[in-house]
C-alpha cells in the first residue's frame, strides 16, 4: 500500500513498506512523517491522523504507528495532548 497526498505537490516520495530496507520499519515511518513536517505538508499546530488512521494510510500495523508517533515525539516534532490527539510542534 502506497501513501499518496495528491491535494499537496510533494517532492517526498510516496511511502511503500514493501520497500523499506534492513532497518525497522518505525524508524522508516517516523522519518516519512518528519520529512512531510519539514517540507511543509504538515504544518505546526495540524493534528495528524489517529494512530489506527496512520496505521491504515500507510500499511502498517497499530504498533508499528504508534512507536513511529513516539519516535516524533522523542525528536521534538509532535506533541501528544491526552484525549486531544497528537499535534506538529512549533519550530
Amino acid at each position: 500500500m502506497l501513501v499518496t497526498y495528491s491535494a499537496v505537490v510533494s517532492k517526498i516520495p510516496d511511502f511503500d513498506p514493501a520497500k523499506i530496507g534492513p532497518g525497522y520499519l518505525y524508524v522508516a515511518m517516523a522519518d516519512h512523517l518528519a520529512a512531510r513536517i519539514e517540507a511543509g505538508e504538515l504544518p505546526p499546530n495540524t493534528r495528524l491522523p489517529a494512530e489506527r488512521d496512520l496505521a491504515a494510510d500507510y500499511g502498517v500495523a497499530l504498533g508499528t504507528a504508534r512507536r513511529a508517533t513516539a519516535v516524533l515525539r522523542e525528536r521534538g516534532l509532535v506533541v501528544t495532548v491526552p484525549v486531544k490527539g497528537t499535534f506538529v510542534a512549533e519550530r
